[in-house]
């Protein structure tokens, strides 16, 4: 059964890949970028089925108007893709307030008000998806990514809150988390902290590095990924949690491993915290 699908994100990347892949296989589709000309070729291929419209997650009011044309255009909406975001690498003392908090502008609190603006529409639609990007810094922090880690964080927090709100209502939800992809993530979606500290040349710093080195070079084939999601939002009972690509899944099985190392070892005293009975 066709589906009607609003992803924010669309013009580069796996939002660019996604949105071709749904429009492909002939499902509806209100693709959103900051400028809607650059989607007019994927409209020109599917008239009938797609249409674009601009959408900046950080500007009041375009969420609801591309929710809207979902509705008027195809009577509804099924599925949200929240895939809009940006990067940036810098040590946690060296970025400034101007260059980390458009991060959590776009990251974070746009995400949140594209969801709060879709809610009213995929609640009316029993079995709606809600599909929020995260990554494998999601899953682990890393020196050099630490506002990045930050926003993906609250992604995964936002998103396990969010799934449990819309459960009992038929809607479910699915974080994805990629590692690297040959997408231009590396390329214009990350920013860089203007300041460079020496005393941490060798750990943020090495972030930086990473980026001249993998640009365009990454090891993650973006159809393959898109592949995978798309089996993932159309399965009956999709996974809470969906990393994708080696990388994600190593980062993944080194935080669960550290994880449990920590609550074994610390266990008899962590929880030797309640009041004595009787108290």
């Amino acid at each position: 059964m066709s589906k009607t699908w609003l992803i924010t994100g669309c013009s580069a990347g796996l939002g660019s890949a996604l949105a071709n892949a749904v429009a492909a296989r002939g499902d509806r589709l209100v693709a959103t970028a900051r400028r809607a000309s650059a989607l007019q070729p994927l409209c020109d291929r599917h008239p009938d089925t797609v249409r674009a419209v601009s959408l900046d997650v950080t500007r009041p009011g375009d969420a609801q108007r591309a929710v809207a044309m979902a509705e008027q255009a195809f009577g509804g909406l099924d599925v949200l893709v929240n895939n809009a975001g940006t990067g940036f690498i810098g040590a946690i003392e060296e970025g400034e307030p101007d260059e980390y908090r458009p991060l959590f502008d776009t990251n974070v609190f746009g995400l949140i008000e594209t969801t709060r603006a879709a809610l009213p529409a995929l609640r009316r639609r029993r079995g709606a998806r809600i599909v929020n990007l995260s990554s494998s810094a999601g899953i682990a922090g890393s020196a050099g990514s630490g506002f990045y880690n930050a926003t993906k964080f609250a992604v995964e927090g936002l998103s396990e809150a969010l799934a449990e709100e819309l459960a009992p209502l038929g809607v479910r939800v699915l974080i994805v988390e990629p590692g690297p992809f040959r997408t231009d993530f590396l390329g214009r979606s990350m920013a860089s902290a203007a300041r460079r500290i020496a005393a941490y040349a060798e750990t943020a710093h090495a972030r930086h590095l990473y980026r001249e080195r993998n640009d365009g070079r990454q090891a993650g084939d973006p159809a393959k990924a898109v592949a995978v999601m798309l089996r993932a939002i159309d399965a009956e009972h999709p996974p809470l949690h969906l990393p994708l690509g080696p990388a994600a899944h190593r980062a993944a099985t080194r935080k669960l491993d550290a994880f449990r190392a920590d609550i074994a070892a610390w266990r008899d005293l962590s929880i030797a915290t309640d009041f004595e009975h009787g108290r």
